[in-house]
């Protein structure tokens, strides 16, 4: 696994912020990407999850946030946020595969940041390179 040192550009996205399921992530997605043209706004990159409190918790209790790049200046709605994700260097590594498998590359990742001296500064993020709908689940390619 190639883990790579990358600096990504400020982003705006609007998100929902959920506890449950990542199951239920996919009906988020299709929410917000309705909600985004029904404002007339433009998505400018894949959709993306982050999880606030990364520790390891029953799936029911799982916290985080879906959602996807935007531009255009348009205020919160309903359950729909706004925010701003600041440029900044990250460490990032392709899973392929599964969602459910995607443990080992986070356990990778943090041992490269233990090992190399790195400091940890924000939450994990899952970049959804392809669409599940349209490949296999062992085509599936999630940027971590």
């Amino acid at each position: 696994m190639k883990i790579e040192l990358k600096t990504i550009e400020e982003k705006q996205i609007a998100y929902i912020a959920q506890t449950g399921p990542a199951e239920e992530m996919g009906i988020l997605f299709g929410e917000i990407l309705t909600w985004v043209m029904k404002k007339g706004l433009r998505m400018v990159g894949p959709p993306l999850s982050i999880y606030p409190n990364p520790e390891k918790v029953a799936p029911g209790e799982m916290e985080y946030e879906a959602g996807v790049p935007i531009v255009g200046e348009v205020g919160e709605e309903g359950r729909i946020r706004i925010k701003k994700i600041p440029a900044q260097q990250i460490l990032a590594a392709i899973h392929k595969g599964p969602y459910k498998e995607i443990e080992p590359v986070y356990k990778a990742i943090m041992e490269y940041i233990m090992k190399n001296g790195y400091e940890i500064v924000g939450a994990p993020m899952e970049i959804y390179l392809n669409n599940p709908r349209e490949v296999s689940e062992n085509e599936l390619l999630t940027e971590v």
